[in-house]
């Protein structure tokens, strides 16, 4: 390697991407969540999306066990809850959190851009983090409304 991983993430860095919060539900029903910016789909058919999630989030053994999640597209005006769920401890980050439960129980969040559930399709090794496939069984997407985007290691806005 001819560059070092800060180089490296800067450089990604300038690739602007919108945050969504993954959820699902641990071994006891707890919901469990965790902000992403990882996030891309895959197939149309079947439709598939995929997250990464870092080997050392303590989200990780809850995603891995469980037959599904959801992912929530926040909107511009989310950003608190992509700051709550990207905490590695906060044992509160669930506290007034509006949100419902689909077929899989995975929680989807209310007044996000989009919410896509899915059940587990594949997990994949991705070096320092964990690939996760998701076959999308329901989704909801809004007309209205903005991205929460990160860009160069900040929330930034389109225009």
């Amino acid at each position: 390697m001819t560059f070092d991983p800060r180089a490296f993430r800067d450089a990604l860095g300038r690739f602007a991407t919108g945050i969504a919060v993954a959820t699902t539900r641990d071994g006891e029903g707890a919901p469990v969540g965790v902000t992403v910016n990882s996030v891309t789909s895959v197939s149309l058919e079947p439709p598939l999306v995929l997250f990464c999630l870092d080997r050392a989030a303590n989200t990780l053994p809850a995603f891995e066990a469980a037959p599904g999640f959801a992912l929530n597209i926040l909107e511009e005006g989310q950003q608190d809850l992509s700051i709550r769920f990207s905490l590695f401890h906060a044992p509160d980050r669930w506290d007034g959190v509006a949100r419902e439960a689909w077929e899989t129980g995975s929680p989807i969040l209310e007044g996000c851009l989009a919410s896509l559930e899915c059940v587990r399709h594949a997990v994949y090794d991705g070096g320092d983090h964990v690939i996760l496939v998701g076959r999308v069984v329901r989704l909801v997407a809004r007309e209205d409304g903005r991205p929460l985007l990160y860009w160069r290691g900040a929330y930034g806005r389109i225009g």
